[in-house]
């Protein structure tokens, strides 16, 4: 009989290798220790539970690194991609999902599949035999976490992510605020008027600015530090390193127009994007908070069309762990001290649903291949999930790792177009040898 794969976190990395082991022909038991042990994030027992952002990012698989990532997901028959594309909401030219559904799509396809069971249990240490997957995400359990930092004789790396608000839709006065996704962006007129927009003039913005720096903040635990994630930095952070930060990142007023006043600019503009299918719940797009609760409705409710706003959600701040995966694990993800143990997902140091799932998605493969006595090799570098899981395992620098979106710096230089005028056509290449490389990759499978 063949050997069985065990995969410790039900999340996004766990079950999309759990997918794609089962799909290999290899019997998969997936170890989730929710429900009946939580996180403080997690609300359900549900596999591929999304606890922050219901965003998969941008779509666009010819010029953009992420969505060169959902091409090369598709391509491999992922299941996250699959159930994501079921439970698509509008977003402009993002892949925004609605949530509930795509979690519980994800479990059923997996409880249901022959190959697959789910034991709802909490393993705390690594286990000394056995084909395993550690797919814990940034919410590793600190028995757990203890038992690697044993084995790797390594510190744990942490970094703080911050979630961001929901609002109840009929609460959006929109009378200020209009619908519109920037540079109308979107195919349809559904996803080019996918995000609600708040628009505030400049003393509205200093004001903000103001009560956000003086809001009251989150405490850190004694021996915590603040070592954020540079892609998902809270708001009060971004305030900090300059007053004009967040007029340039989350807030810029670019590509839009007041539909209520379209011959005033506004200083800078609050969007809110789509978080459920029935379009009653919307997050405010780059709103990653630190503060108490009480200071996050009070400032919130300074922006222009959220004075009445109520929260579904209010934002929180959390410690992620990851490993310092260049030192630990070799270019099959496995753990050189234990090869029988692989990581994937975030806590490889891969930021994001996307990046978390792919990592997963090749663990999947190469244990699966594994067992059945075949060896597998990553994708190569010219790919997206090449260029990842390269970075992870060898390419970034040891001593000064920090978790990492997928982008095309990761990729090998192309020979095409330079400057500005050219980048489209640059990414476009970038994109072009990607998909040859890897349906290349995907046919030596057989």
């Amino acid at each position: 009989m063949t050997e069985t794969l065990h995969i410790v976190g039900g999340g996004l990395a766990g079950s999309e290798a759990a997918w794609q082991a089962a799909r290999m022909g290899v019997p998969v038991v997936i170890h989730e220790m929710r429900p009946k042990v939580g996180t403080f994030a997690h609300k359900t027992g549900l596999l591929a539970e999304m606890v922050c952002s219901n965003s998969f990012r941008s779509d666009d698989d010819e010029r953009n690194a992420v969505g060169l990532l959902h091409w090369e997901m598709r391509a491999a028959g992922g299941l996250i991609m699959a159930s994501a594309q079921e439970h698509r909401l509008p977003a402009g030219g993002a892949l925004a999902v609605d949530r509930d559904p795509f979690a519980e799509t994800v479990t059923a396809r997996l409880r249901s599949h022959p190959l697959v069971s789910v034991s709802e249990e909490e393993i705390t240490e690594l286990p000394s035999s056995g084909h395993w997957i550690i797919a814990t995400g940034p919410l590793t359990s600190a028995a757990l976490g203890a038992a690697i930092r044993a084995e790797t004789g390594a510190d744990q790396l942490a970094f703080f992510d911050a979630i961001a608000p929901i609002v109840y839709a009929d609460s959006v006065d929109m009378s200020v605020a209009w619908m519109q996704s920037r540079y109308d962006k979107g195919e349809t007129e559904e996803e080019r008027t996918a995000y609600m927009n708040c628009p505030m003039n400049r003393d509205q913005y200093e004001a903000f600015i103001d009560a956000l720096l003086a809001a009251e903040k989150t405490e850190f635990h004694e021996g915590e530090t603040a070592g954020y994630f540079d892609g998902c930095l809270p708001i009060e952070v971004m305030a900090e390193r300059g007053r004009e930060t967040l007029r340039f990142g989350p807030m810029k007023p670019v590509g839009l127009t007041n539909a209520h006043r379209p011959d005033v600019k506004p200083y800078a503009v609050v969007q809110l994007r789509r978080d459920n299918a029935l379009g009653t719940l919307y997050n405010i797009v780059g709103f990653q908070t630190k503060m108490k609760y009480g200071a996050q409705t009070s400032v919130f409710k300074m922006i222009p069309g959220l004075e009445g706003a109520s929260f579904a959600r209010l934002g929180g701040i959390h410690r992620n762990t990851f490993i310092n995966s260049p030192r630990l694990l070799d270019t099959r993800m496995r753990l050189r001290t234990r090869p029988t143990i692989r990581f994937a997902g975030q806590i490889t140091g891969v930021e994001g649903y996307v990046e978390s799932a792919a990592m997963g998605l090749l663990a999947g493969r190469m244990a699966a291949a594994g067992i059945l006595g075949r060896d597998l090799p990553p994708p190569g570098p010219d790919t997206a999930m090449g260029a990842l899981v390269a970075h992870i395992t060898g390419g970034a620098e040891a001593r000064t790792f920090q978790p990492m979106n997928v982008n095309f710096g990761l990729f090998p230089p192309i020979d095409a177009k330079g400057g500005r005028r050219g980048r489209k056509d640059r990414y476009k290449a970038y994109t072009d040898r990607a998909k040859s490389s890897f349906r290349q990759w995907l046919d030596g499978q057989g």
